[in-house]
């Protein structure tokens, strides 16, 4: 059996401002073809299948043609399991629909963990079986007192996530042995997750948040059971193992969700079976929109410029300024500097005036150079809030934002 493990499509995602729906529908046909290609039987969506909980009517128009491909092709079987950018009720919604395609959705966490655990058949036959988890909140996992402190929290958000895998992974080896006992050969336990592994590697301008506040709520490699065979993960960008475990993986978004990630080796992985045990092939993903980050003195920015019109680049591009002279009017400069090239010029980083008025907001400052968190710390500045005040206000102010972001406006 083959299975293709791909997540972080962030489906709807734009990059200051730009919108990217061309690059996603270029992903989502060779994806289609890559699946025909090496005659893939079963492809799981570990998360972050949309960026937002509320996706534009393109970015779902994406999602579900490509469904639909996927159910004409070869490709018996699609998991899908929510990330935290997602909407459980969003996804959950068409789920009786999807199941007559072979899409098997799961949004959220409920009581019976068979929702999350079953056989995938081929021919009648039973070929792997699935834990298909989703994104865990903190809400599903972790019962909130009064007077805990953040350690606490953390303490049980990893206890909760540790015995949610050890009750699916219980489940599933049950499923196999009954199997076993009708005759059956051994087949494997494919598990999914949409975490943070303790020691995960992320990027700049990546995107990804912290699930949880605090980042002692990062998983260990000994949360889950030896029983699993292969898990897909999402929700860290960077491709990569996790410890010392090949078969624990994520696969990485597929194409770059900032500058951060420009020269990062996107892919998806293929792992097939011929008995319990995987063989693992990482398969590359083309670039299907180049972006380039320029930093560099005025002159130095013009030779890569002029360098990259030379090469006819349609790059996007992010430049960062560095010199002591102030340029009142570098946005006209650069745009002339590209003016006839197909390349488009989507941020620009004054470094001279961000170091000068490293304290205040500027007219070449937007927010786009701001965090949340960068707001927030700005105004403990304005009100000279005393330092020892500050981590207590900053625990809460980050699981206040949480709360905002994982909010279902899609559930009534």
């Amino acid at each position: 059996m083959k299975i293709l493990h791909t997540s972080d499509w962030h489906l709807g995602r734009s990059l200051y401002g730009r919108k990217r729906y061309e690059e996603f529908e270029a992903f989502l046909n060779w994806l289609i073809q890559t699946i025909e290609d090496q005659q893939v039987d079963a492809l799981l969506i570990a998360g972050d299948i949309f960026d937002t909980s509320t996706p534009s009517n393109k970015a779902q128009e994406l999602y579900y043609r490509f469904l639909y491909r996927v159910a004409s092709s070869c490709c018996n079987h699609v998991v899908i399991i929510c990330g935290n950018h997602d909407s459980p009720s969003f996804l959950d919604a068409p789920k009786q629909v999807l199941r007559a395609l072979n899409v098997y959705v799961v949004g959220s966490m409920t009581e019976a963990l068979e929702d999350e655990v079953f056989v995938l058949h081929t021919d009648d036959k039973p070929k792997a079986i699935i834990c298909a988890v989703p994104y865990l909140r903190d809400k599903d996992i972790r019962i909130s007192e009064a007077g805990e402190t953040i350690d606490d929290k953390n303490a049980k958000l990893l206890e909760g996530l540790k015995d949610h895998y050890k009750g699916v992974c219980a489940l599933a080896e049950q499923k196999r042995e009954e199997l076993q006992r009708a005759g059956n050969d051994a087949i494997p336990i494919i598990a999914m997750g949409h975490l943070f592994t303790a020691g995960g590697k992320t990027v700049d301008q990546d995107g990804v948040r912290e699930l949880y506040v605090g980042s002692l709520a990062h998983v260990e490699v000994s949360a889950f059971p030896p029983v699993i065979d292969y898990l897909a993960l999402g929700h860290l960008h960077v491709p990569q193992t996790i410890g010392k475990a090949e078969h624990i993986r994520y696969c990485g978004s597929p194409i770059p969700m900032g500058f951060g990630e420009a020269t990062q080796k996107k892919q998806v992985v293929l792992v097939e079976f011929s008995d319990i045990t995987p063989t693992i092939h990482e398969i590359a993903v083309p670039c299907f929109q180049q972006l380039i980050r320029i930093a560099g003195s005025l002159d130095e920015i013009y030779a890569k410029l002029e360098a990259l019109k030379v090469e006819q680049s349609s790059a996007w591009l992010e430049i960062e300024y560095n010199s002591k002279e102030i340029i009142a009017n570098l946005r006209q400069l650069l745009e002339e500097a590209i003016s006839g090239s197909s390349m488009e010029l989507l941020r620009i980083k004054n470094n001279t005036v961000m170091d000068r008025v490293i304290s205040l907001v500027s007219e070449q400052e937007t927010l786009d150079d701001l965090d949340e968190e960068d707001v927030f710390i700005r105004c403990l500045d304005a009100f000279e809030v005393p330092e020892e005040d500050r981590k207590e206000l900053m625990v809460s102010y980050k699981e206040i934002v949480k709360t905002i972001h994982e909010e279902d406006v899609n559930e009534t």
